[in-house]
């Protein structure tokens, strides 16, 4: 097939060059369309659950909101992790989900879930964070008055128009998630109530707060007629101005005196309490963060946010101006212009390799052209699949792969052009030339289809990579994948094209100079390759030796999980102690941003976030703050060179502040590791308890073996304790004497101190709440809360202190939870080392150092935690990706013995990958893993040219092994070292660059460069050593023999790199061996492969037919030849695709109602089966018991009768009672056992699984009702097969419709004279184009009208069974409900009379034998009784048990 595709090619120039043509231009247009961003968003899909209460302390937020929060949303399927965070004043519950879930699905279900809360409406209520990420914070700004207009603004007129002239404005922009306000005071009419002039008029609280409320308000009188008008009915009632507020009537003195709100109150201008702040510089200012839409592309969003705030500019008041801070463009630049820079590099050393070896400045650029054309592929599949262009989509590509092919194919053509036939023939005509390429690129084309094949295959494992690390990594082999395809199908059809056009047709003299002898085969390679084969052990044994140095080298080689990506600016973590004031935190911001403006000139501006913003989804406290740096370009730092020491450089210049941390990262960083791992820095050690004292003094220990560990930089140790707070203790005694209750108290405390809101005051469109609270001056001190007066019943206030008692103690400062337990953070950053050799060092000095209590325990999570689960990945994918390499090398050469010699590549490149590794300093990172997957297939590329090569002399003759590989080799050597030349070298620019995004890079080309180097020595010394090793034996040794023995030796080698584990048996509760199952089991596999098929089945029903083209050439209008290119499609009626998409949509869905179903009945077999192993379990023990009991009866009988004390009657009667209990003992074991075995195929595991005990009455959660039937999995999937047969009856119906044809055609009318005239004679060049457009009418309908019928009788039959299948199961669940009832009464009756029974008899049978009233043999025989009551009891248990499950699960969605 593709020697007739190259021959195709060679034949049909034309038609190869008009759809290159076509490539060329489709593929510039989708570069236009192509998404850019920085790097993949490799954030997972969360929830984020906030509640604002700012009346609560950490303790009742916990208790009161986050608790419930939690447990209301625990069992949303799809859950992989729940976080949450409890602080004075907020909760926030993060809920995380797995990648496959769709993110407004899972908000839903959360939502449906928080309805069902009831949670008092005074605490706050529950809403969810915005659809965003942790790479969502794109834009961040001030807005500040211009220079000269400083004093002109105030913070509070700052914010307000931040929130309501452009926040309104941005919120609206496509892309945009959410706009978070930041700093300046929130306007708010203020009545600040005076204490004393409400005691002396005899006032509460509650009556200025109620007076407020019911003076501001509308409302409608509907309308009077009015003649032939209506006139409407409306009041005026809203507040609108301060006067309005003042004159609002309070109470009425006994002497009929109105006392307004002005007489106890002063109404005026206030601000809401501040929980956060932004520090500009060294002032503080008002600002925003812009979230960007989970999903959307960076690059985009920031384009159209900047093109808004460049509108909203303009309607701002005079003097005031929106200044950004962080853009996400910066980053998005610095990556994109590395990838620029490497691909360009990168090209140009390729194009010079291929213009050197191939000594042909024309064959040269034949190759070249293919990186464009393969680039412009490449695009266009990512358009298609969605893969945005990135730094690791683009940034991994190297084009020496992309050109291999091409390489091969080229070079083979040159050789034959040097050949000896052709040398002597002089100029070669255009079918000879065609002859030479056909011939040689057919020869070489398998070689060429299988090293791309291998390509493509090799990094089909790293798409099965999940979490972080997949979606890194799986653009960059979607995009290689779509390159090598796209040059695979360029090296079948534009290179022969190219090279039977373009290539010299003289047959040239052989290259001179260096090119000379490398395609002579090199003077000094052709001695080495003699030494070699001479002695071939010596060469196979020195690399072995190699090999096992780098597997030690490897071993102790640390690991880090990605390498930072330098964004461009540091995010410095600022904490001050816990407790300080919002002031001090400022202060300490301002004071750290002069400190870094003046003494380092790199600094461009600082902004400080403190606190949280409006929409609190970084919950930071207020002694806590993000200091963002903004940094001039690397090349204008004059301080330091690199991040890390100027990182150390700031670090020690912020140092003298006193009493402040600080933690430098970069922003996006910070931000990602938070919301992955709930913490801010590279590592995060939790311990995890109840006793929130007990946890902060091991954090503290903790914290101080961190400082210990080498690297570990930036220790942050979570405080929960500490939080100074005035608390009200309720004395209720004298609640009782005032006739008050808490609620009472607690209104006054909430109302008079932080205030309530009343009302709103509306502004135009601008609204404002209007809140009660007690003057500033009286809520400054304890004494203030204490003075507080609370109304009584008998009308006489009385202070607070009274009816409580006011102190100030230290209370908790947040409490953190994951999975419904408590934690505390321990975290740090790492600089100058690597992750896992400082987790190691550290658990060493945990476990030695370190003994926690009961109940507690530590977890190491951040990057290492990313680290451990990616290589437990690596670990399956990398050995999976090796033996896809060895099968396809088997089916490219037919035999084991060849395979196995070109496999060996494997290893000895994996010698120069880690070699280059250590070299560097590089630990092992994913990066690092991803590259030797890479090289791994890259490696076997030159090994097959090569032994292709070998192959193909012998069957040409040659019986000589060492001549065939010094022929052989000699040939190959050009292509093998051009090939390994492109690969490696062109990953150099990416191993050099120091570029912006390079740090993920770098690794990746390190490994594949040094792995490579050590693979093209063994191509050509140590492949051709093995070669002469395996078939110079063949007299001695038999193939089989020569078989195992290459076999034995590459297994020998990959030994120091495998290991292998024997796994115990597998304890798991219930709901962990239903997961495993629904995870493992191969027939539910099977059933969501059919769901999914049938989903990508919906694209099939646009299925056009193929388009006509059509190129005629003759003497079509006169006896001048011309020519005609016609292109003609037809197509249905469009109704009918429409239709058809509906049929199969709704095929898929009812495919997938049937995963589901399969779903749903695993659930109950596995649930079932656990019980009825449950069961078993205690059967086996009491019958074991009773076993016991009567072999005792049996050897007791025995003995009496040796004595004469006993018949033979008592001894048989002993015997048989204990031959019927071990006979049952050994039923019910058999069942155990078959009910063990079942439990391990359902859950599909490759060790016995073992239940735990547990509660073995099992009773549904509650008795569905006959509307669980419409809900049931096998209902849905029949409806949905109802709808796909109505719609395939409309879409035959459609089909009677007309087709439609559209069709362009363009000709020439050679050496025809125009009309009417005839003064211009057309020639080729002219060319005349013609449109048509037809309907197809079918003029016999009876055959359509008939299929049409048969499909709507079809669905009339879908209908019926539907509705049958409805009847049987609502028949099927009242059969159960009717069970249920019947076993539940037997066990009842059992628990009551037959195991009270049972108990009694045991302990009076113990009791009288015992006492010597019975004997032994008696003894067991009632002892007998009493089994058999309870195993009666057991078997009704295990009856009830499966109906219980069965009816449980008509009660699942």
């Amino acid at each position: 097939m593709l020697e007739r595709i190259i021959a195709f090619s060679i034949q049909q120039k034309l038609i190869v060059g008009l759809l290159v043509l076509g490539l060329i231009a489709y593929g510039a247009y989708e570069v236009t369309r192509l998404p850019i961003d920085a790097v993949p968003d490799i954030t997972n899909n969360q929830v984020q659950v906030i509640t604002v209460s700012p009346a609560l302390g950490a303790g009742d937020i916990e208790r009161l909101i986050t608790f419930p929060v939690e447990q209301a949303t625990r069992n949303v399927p799809g859950i992989i992790e729940q976080r949450s965070f409890s602080r004075f004043g907020l909760s926030v519950v993060t809920i995380v989900f797995d990648d496959a879930t769709d993110v407004y699905w899972a908000r839903q279900q959360v939502t449906e879930r928080l309805t069902q809360l009831t949670i008092p409406e005074h605490l706050g209520k529950p809403e969810l964070g915005p659809v965003t990420s942790g790479l969502g914070e794109i834009y961040q700004y001030v807005v500040k008055p211009m220079p000269g207009y400083e004093g002109r603004y105030t913070p509070m007129e700052l914010r307000t128009i931040q929130d309501w002239i452009v926040r309104r404005q941005l919120i609206g922009t496509e892309g945009v998630a959410d706009v978070s306000s930041f700093g300046g005071l929130l306007k708010q009419y203020e009545i600040a109530v005076d204490p004393e002039r409400l005691g002396a008029m005899g006032i509460t609280l509650a009556d200025v707060f109620d007076a407020v409320a019911r003076n501001n308000a509308n409302t409608g009188g509907a309308y009077i007629e009015k003649g032939p008008q209506l006139l409407f009915i409306r009041t005026e009632g809203l507040l609108e101005d301060m006067d309005g507020i003042r004159t609002i009537q309070v109470k009425v003195l006994p002497d009929h005196t109105p006392v307004l709100l002005r007489d106890v109150a002063e109404v005026r201008l206030g601000t809401a309490t501040r929980y956060g702040a932004l520090v500009h510089d060294q002032e503080e200012a008002t600002g925003a963060i812009v979230m960007m839409l989970k999903g959307a592309n960076s690059s985009d969003v920031v384009a159209r946010v900047k093109e808004r705030i460049a509108q909203i500019q303009k309607s701002l008041p005079e003097g005031v101006e929106i200044e950004p801070f962080l853009d996400r463009t910066k980053m998005v630049n610095n990556a994109i212009h590395t990838v620029e820079t490497n691909l360009l590099e990168g090209a140009l050393i390729v194009v010079l390799i291929l213009v050197l070896f191939l000594a042909n400045l024309r064959a040269g650029l034949v190759v070249a052209s293919v990186i464009p054309l393969a680039m412009l592929f490449a695009v266009i599949m990512m358009n298609l699949f969605g893969v945005s262009g990135n730094l690791m989509s683009l940034g991994a590509l190297d084009f020496g792969l992309i050109v291999d092919g091409a390489v091969i194919i080229v070079e083979a053509v040159l050789h034959h052009m040097h050949g000896g036939s052709h040398r002597s023939a002089g100029r070669l005509g255009q079918a000879q030339m065609d002859e030479v390429v056909r011939s040689s690129a057919s020869r070489m084309m398998n070689s060429a289809m299988f090293g791309q094949v291998i390509i493509l295959i090799v990094y089909l494992p790293i798409l099965s990579l999940q979490g972080i690390e997949g979606k890194m990594f799986k653009p960059m082999a979607q995009t290689v994948a779509f390159a090598v395809l796209g040059a695979a199908l360029l090296s079948l059809t534009y290179v022969p094209m190219m090279s039977a056009l373009f290539l010299s047709k003289r047959p040239a003299a052989p290259p001179t100079g260096p090119a000379r002898r490398v395609a002579g085969g090199g003077g000094a390679s052709r001695r080495w390759l003699d030494r070699a084969i001479a002695k071939p052990m010596r060469l196979v044994a020195g690399a072995a030796v190699l090999l096992v140095v780098a597997g030690g080298i490897l071993g102790s080689m640390g690991g880090e999980f990605i390498p930072e990506l330098e964004e461009g600016d540091f995010a410095v973590e600022t904490r001050l102690l816990t407790g300080s004031s919002l002031s001090a935190s400022v202060d300490a911001c301002k004071k750290g941003a002069g400190i870094l403006k003046t003494q380092f000139p790199e600094v461009v501006k600082v902004v400080s976030k403190i606190g949280s913003g409006e929409i609190p989804t970084d919950p930071m406290p207020i002694e806590a703050a993000d200091m963002m740096v903004i940094l001039k370009p690397k090349k204008e730092w004059t301080s330091a060179k690199t991040f890390d020491e100027l990182a150390e450089k700031m670090g020690g210049a912020l140092s003298v502040i006193p009493g402040v941390s600080f933690g430098f990262q970069f922003p996006v960083q910070m931000r990602f590791n938070e919301l992955m791992t709930g913490a801010r820095q590279d590592v995060v050690c939790k311990i995890f308890g109840e006793d929130l004292d007990t946890l902060a003094h091991y954090a503290q220990r903790l914290g101080t073996l961190v400082n210990t560990v080498e690297g570990a930089k930036d220790l942050y140790v979570e405080r929960v304790g500490g939080l100074p707070q005035i608390v009200v203790k309720h004395d209720r005694g004298a609640l009782a004497r005032y006739g008050l209750d808490v609620e009472a108290v607690n209104d006054v405390v909430r109302t008079g101190l932080p205030g309530s809101v009343a009302g709103q005051v509306f502004e135009g469109e601008r609204r404002f709440d209007l809140v009660v609270r007690a003057a500033e001056q009286s809520r400054t001190a304890l004494a203030d809360v204490q003075r507080l007066l609370v109304p009584t019943p008998m009308g006489r206030p009385v202070p607070l202190s009274l009816l409580a008692e006011v102190d100030v103690i230290d209370g908790p400062n947040q409490v953190q939870r994951e999975d419904a337990k408590r934690r505390i953070t321990i975290g740090f950053n790492v600089r100058g080392r690597d992750v896992q050799s400082i987790v190691t060092d550290l658990q060493g000095k945990v476990d030695a150092e370190l003994k926690l209590p009961a109940g507690y325990f530590i977890t190491y999570g951040g990057t290492f935690e990313n680290l451990i689960e990616a290589k437990q990945r690596l670990s399956v994918v990398v050995p999976i990706a090796l033996l896809l390499i060895l099968l396809l090398l088997y089916f490219a050469f037919g035999s084991l013995k060849l395979s196995l010699l070109v496999f060996s590549a494997v290893p000895l490149s994996a010698i120069g990958g880690v070699f280059a590794l250590w070299g560097r300093g590089m630990p092992f990172s994913i990066s690092a893993g991803v590259g030797f997957i890479a090289l791994f297939g890259v490696a076997v590329l030159n090994g097959i040219v090569l032994i292709s090569e070998f192959e193909h002399l012998r069957k040409g003759g040659m019986k000589d092994v060492a001549e065939r590989i010094r022929k052989g080799t000699a040939t190959r050597l050009r292509p093998v070292l051009m090939t390994a030349s492109v690969a490696s070298l062109g990953f150099l620019p990416m191993a050099l660059s120091n570029g912006s995004g390079a740090e993920v890079q770098r690794p990746l080309a390190t490994v594949v460069i040094g792995g490579l180097l050590t693979a093209t020595f063994l191509t050509l010394f140590v492949l051709p050593s093995l070669y002469m090793l395996v078939f110079r034996t063949r007299k001695n040794t038999g193939g089989p023999a020569a078989a195992a023995t290459i076999a034995s030796a590459v297994l020998l080698l990959f030994a120091p790199m495998s290991t292998q584990a024997q796994s115990p048996a597998r304890v798991l509760t219930v709901e962990q061996a239903v997961d495993s199952a629904l995870r493992n089991n191969l027939m539910l596999h099977g059933s969501s492969l059919r769901a999914d098929a049938g989903e990508r089945m919906v694209g099939e029903a646009w299925d056009l037919p193929r388009a006509q083209v059509t190129y005629e050439y003759g003497q079509l209008n006169t006896n001048v030849n011309d020519d005609r290119l016609s292109i003609d499609q037809s197509l249905a009626f469009p109704t009918v695709y429409g239709q058809r998409r509906k049929m199969l949509k709704h095929s898929a869905a009812g495919l997938r109602w049937e995963q589901r179903l399969h779903e749903r009945e695993l659930r109950v077999q596995v649930r079932q089966a656990y019980h009825e192993v449950q069961v078993l379990e205690r059967m086996r023990a009491e019958l074991a018991t009773a076993d016991s009991i009567h072999q005792a009866a049996v050897a007791g009988e025995q003995q009496r009768f040796d004595l004469g004390a006993a018949n033979a009657l008592q001894r048989a009667t002993a015997r048989s009672q204990a031959m019927l209990i071990r006979a049952r003992l050994q039923e019910v074991e058999a069942s155990l056992a078959q009910a063990n075995a079942r439990l391990q195929q359902l859950v599909n595991s490759a060790v016995p699984v073992r239940t735990l005990p547990g509660e073995l009455k099992r009773l549904p959660s509650a008795i569905p009702g006959d509307s669980a039937v419409s809900r049931h999995p096998l209902v849905r999937a029949m409806r949905e097969q109802e709808r796909a047969a109505e719609a395939r009856w409309r879409s035959e119906r459609s089909s009677m419709l007309p087709g439609l044809t559209l069709g362009v055609s363009s000709m020439t009318l050679n050496e025809s004279p125009s009309v009417p005239d005839g003064s211009v004679i057309y020639g080729r060049g002219d060319r005349f184009t013609t449109v048509k457009a037809g309907l197809g009418i079918p003029l016999a309908f009876g055959a359509q009208d008939a299929r049409t019928k048969a499909a709507r009788i079809d669905h009339e039959r879908a209908l019926n069974e539907v509705d049958v299948l409805e009847l049987e199961l609502r028949t099927r669940l009242q059969q159960l409900r009717d069970r249920y009832a019947a076993q539940l009464g037997r066990v009842e009756a059992l628990e009551q009379g037959g195991s009270l029974e049972a108990a009694q008899l045991r302990k009076a049978s113990e009791e009288a034998f015992v006492n010597g009233q019975i004997n032994r043999l008696e003894w067991s025989l009632l002892n007998g009784q009493a089994i058999n009551l309870t195993l009666e009891h057991l078997d009704a248990l295990l009856a009830l048990g499966r109906i219980s499950i069965e009816l449980d699960s008509y009660n699942e969605q």
